[in-house]
């Protein structure tokens, strides 16, 4: 069974891409996103991507108008995110799939919870997404020391290039990173590609070898 849990070390730097290549990549599999907010349409892309055979509910138990940490959003609607929903919700889930999280690792799900206390509780290989260019270093660095210090697994780390770019760092990140992480597999860079639908086939190609 292949079950990913796709996390970041930002917000908008592709997890949602990524998660839907996987979940294209898979057969009949089920999206979970626990929480959206800011109305990006992520839940639905990752409804597609999977297939469309999902119900909005099934795929996303907590979805937020504002663009702000699931916690914040929620406060804003006056409401409160119960952590045991959200697990509950993805115990239902059956086969294969991708569990995608919102923002980086801290970002605030409860008072009590961030994102990586839901991984944890989740116990999936984690795919991290990492934007390739200057400070990704230091940023995947660090993500990768809190996952090793939760003791969670690393499927791999995916750098991405969201933007057009000459950013001289994208060209030394994977070397860096590997020297520091030997054990870690890491994919990419992904090139920034303005046409969807050839970013979705060099995503499809990079990712590949997670699912075989």
């Amino acid at each position: 069974m292949k079950r990913f849990f796709v996390t970041g070390t930002d917000t908008g730097i592709g997890k949602t891409e990524v998660s839907c290549a996987l979940l294209s990549l898979m057969e009949r599999p089920f999206a979970f996103k626990p929480c959206e907010s800011g109305g990006t349409g992520d839940t639905d892309a990752l409804r597609e991507a999977g297939g469309g055979w999902q119900s909005v509910e099934s795929i996303c138990v907590y979805r937020l108008r504002a663009p702000l940490a699931p916690l914040h959003a929620a406060q804003k609607e006056r409401k409160r995110i119960d952590f045991k929903k959200l697990t509950r919700a993805y115990e239902a889930l059956e086969g294969d799939g991708v569990v995608e999280g919102a923002g980086g690792l801290f970002v605030p799900i409860t008072e009590k919870h961030d994102v990586i206390d839901l991984a944890v509780e989740l116990a999936l290989p984690m795919v991290l997404v990492a934007r390739a260019g200057l400070g990704t270093v230091n940023h995947t660095t660090l993500s990768l020391r809190a996952l090793a210090e939760r003791k969670l697994k690393v499927a791999a780390v995916v750098l991405m290039q969201s933007t057009p770019s000459s950013d001289e760092a994208i060209a030394v990140n994977r070397a860096e990173l590997e020297r520091r992480f030997p054990r870690t597999r890491f994919i990419g860079p992904v090139k920034f590609e303005p046409d969807a639908k050839k970013r979705r086939t060099a995503l499809r190609k990079a990712l590949r070898g997670l699912i075989n």
